[in-house]
């Protein structure tokens, strides 16, 4: 049963030494022949003649190593991971452990503290995937994949609410968040906005087929195009619909990956509020961009400035048509809208307008 413990080399060994035994090898080819000098040689087997198979077995098996941590030191991580990061990954734990608490340990030593105290379990090996990915755009602002995750980000502090993520597809770069309560045409106008006050227009969105987007209907202007597609039109900004989730990858794992660690940043800062979140997010951001983003292929930032003729208040809006009667009122989202008899409202009866929420 010893020899079923033996390691491969140590079976090695011992095959050798028994050819010395039987007179088959001279000690000197077995020093050879094991890397080791004739009286190690002489030493071993004298062991082998005393102890059989199971004294060439390495002493050291089963000792502690002299490397590994204190046991003080040890329960002591382990004591900081279970109260404040029970549910975090050794990564994701290990960078709040030097952040907030001044401690350094090695991911795969923190991984394994983790395993042994019954935190962590290690994944199975991924399934392949069944889809071809996607190359990346070269360059920063030429496709920005947008899409909205709904999910319990305050856990149990704070109602379910929507995250809409705009993440850039060259460089995996978070561009916009905005914590919303739900996805919506308004929610999303809102958003687009301050993306484009903030780093200009992009060449192209990239969604998902969600009715913000994609209209399978005709809208109000018979085209069926949304409201949404109509004010990025208005901008020469082009939208374009995945036909899977798989096609928009990469945003969907920036959603995994928000999930686990917004949320968990979130309980660590006390957030539970959609305004208090909302504020929040710029940091989160760039720490997570140092984190997970990349340089682009190409170095040119593509997104483009407001022209001076384009009012961006102005295209974001929701936009119908309606017709003024010679009363001058119109109807509009099941009310009548009464027009005040001014020189500037007395000539559009009879005619078409534009109706503008906003």
């Amino acid at each position: 049963m010893a020899v079923l413990a033996m390691s491969d080399g140590e079976l090695s060994r011992f095959d050798t030494l028994m050819r010395v035994e039987r007179g088959e090898l001279r000690v000197v080819d077995a020093a050879t022949l094991l890397g080791l000098q004739r009286r190690q040689i002489f030493r071993l087997l004298e062991r082998l003649r005393a102890e059989g198979a199971s004294g060439l077995v390495s002493r050291k098996r089963g000792r502690p190593s002299n490397r590994r941590y204190a046991d003080v030191f040890r329960e002591q991580i382990i004591a900081i991971v279970r109260e404040h990061y029970s549910d975090f990954g050794p990564t994701l734990a290990g960078e709040y452990l030097a952040e907030r608490h001044g401690i350094r340990v090695a991911c795969e030593t923190l991984r394994q503290f983790m395993m042994q105290a019954g935190l962590w379990k290690d994944r199975d090996a991924r399934r392949p995937r069944p889809y071809q990915p996607r190359y990346r755009r070269d360059c920063r602002g030429e496709l920005i994949q947008v899409d909205g995750s709904k999910h319990w980000w305050f856990e149990d502090r704070g109602p379910q609410c929507t995250l809409l993520v705009y993440i850039d597809d060259a460089t995996s770069e978070l561009m916009q968040l905005k914590m919303v309560e739900s996805e919506n045409t308004f929610a999303y106008m809102e958003a687009t906005a301050e993306y484009i006050e903030r780093h200009g227009k992009p060449v192209a969105f990239y969604s998902d087929k969600h009715s913000v987007f994609r209209n399978a209907n005709a809208s109000a202007m018979k085209d069926g195009m949304t409201h949404f597609g109509r004010a990025l039109e208005a901008l020469n900004i082009e939208i374009i619909c995945a036909n899977s989730p798989q096609a928009k990858g990469r945003v969907e794992r920036a959603n995994a990956t928000l999930q686990d660690r917004l949320v968990k940043a979130m309980r660590l800062e006390g957030i539970s509020t959609i305004l208090a979140a909302n504020a929040f997010l710029p940091v989160y951001m760039a720490r997570h961009n140092q984190r997970f983003a990349r340089a682009p292929f190409d170095p040119r930032d593509l997104h483009r400035p407001l022209g001076i003729h384009e009012d961006l208040k102005a295209e974001m809006v929701w936009r119908e048509q309606r017709t003024v009667t010679k009363a001058l009122t119109l109807h509009y989202n099941k009310a009548m809208l009464i027009l005040e008899p001014t020189e500037v409202s007395r000539p559009l009866a009879g005619k078409r307008v534009d109706v503008c929420e906003y």
